[in-house]
């Protein structure tokens, strides 16, 4: 079929114009237009191939109406990344929306989903196969050695696959056959030395019984190590939106800028209060001038505000965040097939595990303490001072991190077995059937947390007997004293004692365990045929059953880590759902060479426990003129059914930036006020009511496989999207909107501080959110011999790959948001308006080449602060200009069974631009080296 499938992987669109990247294709077709023969039979080869994702029906001559892209073996090699979610991430029709970068001071982190269209990964369906696997879109138990390709279906598929097709579907196609041992080895490195990364895998393969049986196994393992200094990046640490002129009453412009601080508060503990105010600890105890930088207050008589621009001594909370996670994993995958000729019986076990452990975020839910003159752990000079002064105490800032910050340790485990069985029933009917269990164990830890009740006891120091003890135990009530409890110096960063910190931490922890049992069955062939071909069709049923169970700590449950204690409601629910479905493919017209025109329809209804019945459906068509130009276009109805975390999810917590919406008269009310705080933290929770959401998709394009010039396709596809209904839980700006606007209970989702800033918001799931989004993919690939340019052997695949955005809207009810061409780091669903890649793949019998350009067209850092919506209170630094990374490979045959590759990421060291928290679209890390070795047996 005449289909842009060819096993090359992501190209560019330039990124300003559709028009740019075909002429760019095209410049190369002159020269190469009298391709060799053998470039015609690879061409054609790739024409032939059959794509199985975008429809069920399987049939020679079918042309799916549905847009797919197949991530070839190109592809998954090129910038050699870690796991199959950073290769489908390259993709511009996908969103890195989860990423090492991206996930520091996330419990999100060792987690690898994908996003396609930047809908949220819950709306991007991911299969193995054709079938459903457990843990659904953490594509890091998934090893790479097996992956064939993966066929991405860019349009709604919920009547052909189910639930959570509403963006497109993401199938992985493994090897079906293997023969023989590979082993594989990687290692990598940052050009600043850190970010290590090292893995292996192998995957081994043999047949029996004459051929009709097959066993493969395959394993990975991979440690990718963190980045853990966010300040050895340029324009990674804590830039923040502050007042361009913050003392002006009239000037309420804005500006982005680095290194925007705390001003009341250092590591080691900062006074700001009474004759000692000013003085910070040192790490002896001793106090030494703190090195204030420039207030970013409306009030410039207040000494210590909330932040300043610069300053000797002065951090902010990004300085101290991550600028990777860390993770290290396993993964596994073995299947058995056995052939009895019109049987074909199958299984398939897997097993991946997971960690990410590190240092996520300081203790961010202490505020400043109030401590007492005579505090013990006080130097006596302290003191004196103090009590000359006639002071009783003083008020103590302090960025709680080093020995207190909170250390995140995740482990995910996952389990996975399955059968079935493909059956040739005579003719063209084929059925096909399957069952599947799995769990994934997840066992979360929250090391180092502090508990409230015991760092209260320890905070309060008092000498009794010639020794510094617990208040507690010195006083005349008994009745409160533990004995457990030891005195807690915080005048330092490290002067607090071993038994103190003991004392005064614990572990948040919490145990889920989530199981997936699921059997299809379908039989599929030909009713009959007419005039121009047969009628073919799919039937089938399907059948899920979900479940969670979560279990936490004592104190978790007794919330005994105050503002922080992230697992005090576990989750445990489920659901299950049967489905029926069907598929016809109908041909209306067939003029051998000259033009074919087919209709496709595929239905079905799901039955939810807790929800009930629902349809989806999709209509389809397809006209082929002669043989190189293909229309296509679709209309479906697609559903997304909340999942288990959205009906019963447990307490989430993240902390970022937010704009505030409803700022009518705050900041006359206090001159302090902050409308965009950079540390907000955002808590949020299920809701057991929810439905499906429903979704409404129109693909209309055109493919362009000419004849005149074989290997060269050119496609483009322009898609609608509308989801009703959507799930949504309001961002942190919406909930402000909200209140603005007069809506009660978004009001009582936010806390302010005594400015009137926002410090907190709290949100739960809804069905009140309509998402729309709309553009064009365009995707062009031309493969021919060097020969037909030069006398030099191989061939030569150029592909481009480009995403248009025109609008990304979400309407809350409340608020209508436009985020197309957003671009900032921290703005919520932001997406660029275009996204693209082009690689140069070359390859002869020992030697291969590539080269690859990714494109992020230019931008708004956020468009809701743009001069056009808000003429007053303006980014004035809002403009992001495009920016394009250069990743470069090579591979070489040194033996006959070794093969050695060396590729670079970001050559040029591209500069992601200043971003307040990790940046989504941007790379972070700089540039970075790997090297590899393959060897076959």
């Amino acid at each position: 079929m005449r289909k842009i499938v060819s096993n090359l992987g992501r190209g560019l669109a330039r990124g300003s114009s559709a028009a740019a990247l075909t002429a760019a294709l095209l410049a190369a077709a002159p020269a190469t237009a009298q391709t060799a023969p053998e470039a015609e039979d690879d061409a054609a080869s790739q024409d032939d191939s059959i794509v199985i994702t975008g429809s069920r029906i399987v049939r020679d001559g079918f042309e799916q109406p549905t847009p797919t892209t197949v991530i070839g073996e190109d592809e998954l090699r090129l910038g050699q990344r870690q796991n199959l979610a950073q290769v489908l991430n390259d993709s511009p029709s996908f969103r890195p929306t989860a990423t090492p970068q991206v996930l520091v001071g996330n419990t999100g982190s060792g987690t690898a989903p994908v996003d396609l269209r930047g809908l949220g990964p819950n709306r991007t369906l991911t299969l193995v196969n054709k079938r459903r696997f457990v843990g659904n879109n953490n594509l890091n138990y998934v090893p790479m050695g097996i992956v064939e390709r993966v066929e991405v279906v860019t349009g709604g598929a919920s009547a052909a696959w189910g639930s959570d097709a509403v963006a497109g579907v993401a199938n992985i196609i493994l090897k079906d056959r293997v023969s023989g041992i590979t082993v594989g080895g990687v290692s990598g490195i940052s050009s600043r030395g850190d970010g290590a990364r090292y893995g292996g895998d192998i995957t081994a393969g043999t047949s029996f019984a004459d051929g009709r049986g097959q066993i493969m196994f395959s394993a990975e393992y991979v440690k990718d190590e963190s980045i853990p200094d966010r300040n050895s990046r340029d324009r990674l640490g804590s830039a923040g939106i502050v007042r361009l002129n913050p003392t002006s009453t009239t000037d309420l412009r804005q500006v982005l800028v680095p290194d925007v601080n705390y001003g009341n508060q250092t590591p080691g503990g900062l006074i700001t209060t009474g004759v000692l105010a000013g003085q910070m600890f040192n790490s002896d105890g001793s106090l030494s001038t703190y090195g204030a930088g420039t207030s970013l207050n409306a009030n410039p008589a207040i000494r210590f505000p909330a932040q300043v621009l610069g300053g000797a001594n002065a951090v902010g909370l990004y300085d101290v965040i991550a600028v990777t996670t860390p993770v290290e994993r396993i993964s596994t995958y073995g299947r058995a097939t056995y052939d009895f000729g019109a049987v074909k019986l199958w299984a398939d076990v897997t097993y991946g595990r997971s960690r990410s452990t590190y240092a996520f975020l300081p203790d961010i839910g202490l505020g400043a303490q109030t401590i007492s003159a005579s505090n013990p752990f006080l130097s006596q000079s302290i003191r004196t001072t103090l009590a000359n002064a006639g002071e009783t105490s003083f008020t103590l800032g302090r960025l709680y991190t080093g020995p207190y910050s909170l250390i995140y340790d995740g482990t995910r485990t996952q389990k996975e077995g399955a059968v079935g069985v493909n059956i040739d029933l005579g003719g063209t009917w084929k059925a096909s059937a399957h069952f599947s269990h799995g769990e994934v164990d997840q066992a979360q830890r929250i090391r180092n947390a502090r508990i409230v009740s015991r760092f209260n006891n320890a905070i309060n120091a008092v000498s009794s007997g010639g020794q510094i003890v617990c208040g507690i135990n010195a006083d005349a009530n008994a009745g409160n004293d533990d004995a457990a409890c030891r005195p807690l110096n915080l005048f330092g960063l490290n002067a607090a004692s071993p038994e103190a910190l003991a004392y005064i931490r614990g572990t948040q922890q919490n145990d889920t365990t989530t199981k997936l049992d699921a059997a299809a069955v379908e039989v599929q062939g030909d009713l009959f045929s007419l005039w121009a071909g047969p009628v073919t069709v799919v039937l089938g049923a399907e059948g899920r059953w979900e479940e969670q169970r979560s279990v936490s700590g004592a104190l978790d449950l007794a919330g005994a880590f105050g503002p922080l204690n992230l697992y005090g409601s576990p989750v445990s629910g489920g659901y299950d759902v049967q489905e029926g479905f069907g598929e016809i493919a109908f041909p209306l017209f067939n003029a051998e060479g000259t033009a074919k025109v087919d209709l496709n329809g595929a239905a079905r209804y799901s039955d939810y426990s807790r929800s009930g019945g629902i349809w989806s459906w999709k209509g389809g068509a397809t006209a082929n003129l002669f043989d190189s130009l293909l229309l296509r276009g679709t209309r479906s109805r697609d559903i997304r059914a909340p999942t288990i975390t959205e009906l019963f999810s447990s307490r989430a917590i993240n902390v970022g930036p937010l704009v505030d919406r409803d700022t009518n008269g705050r900041a006359a009310a206090n001159p302090a006020y902050n409308p965009t705080p950079a540390t907000v933290t955002t808590f949020s929770g299920g809701n057991p009511d929810l439905v499906p959401e429903i979704s409404h998709t129109t693909t209309l394009g055109a493919t362009f496989s000419p004849k005149f010039l074989p290997g060269f396709n050119l496609s483009v596809d322009f898609y609608d999207i509308k989801i009703d209904g959507a799930i949504s839980t309001l961002s942190g700006s919406n909930l402000t909107l909200a209140c603005r606007n007069g809506n009660a209970a978004a009001c009582g989702r936010i806390t302010r501080d005594a400015t009137g800033t926002v410090t907190e918001v709290r949100s739960n799931s809804q069905n009140i959110a309509v998402f729309e989004t709309s553009g064009f993919d365009i995707e062009a690939s031309y493969v021919f011999p060097m020969s037909g340019i030069a006398n030099i052997p191989g061939t030569l695949r150029v592909r481009a790959l480009a995403t248009h955005v025109r609008d990304f809207v979400i309407d809350t009810g409340v608020s209508r948001v436009d985020t197309a061409g957003d671009v900032g780091a921290g703005t919520g669903n932001a997406i660029p308006s275009w996204r693209g890649t082009l690689s140069f793949v070359y390859q002869n019998d020992t030697l291969g080449l590539d080269a690859r350009v990714r494109y992020v067209g230019a931008g708004k850092f956020n468009s809701q602060l743009d001069q056009s919506v808000n003429p007053t209170g303006y980014l004035v630094n809002n403009d992001i200009g495009a920016y394009a990374y250069l990743d470069l490979g090579a591979r070489a045959k040194v033996m006959d069974r070794l093969t050695l590759s060396l590729n670079v990421n970001n050559v040029l060291d591209q500069k992601p631009p200043l971003s307040p928290v990790g940046p989504v679209f941007y790379d972070a890390v700089g540039t970075y080296f790997s090297l590899g070795a393959r060897m076959k047996f």
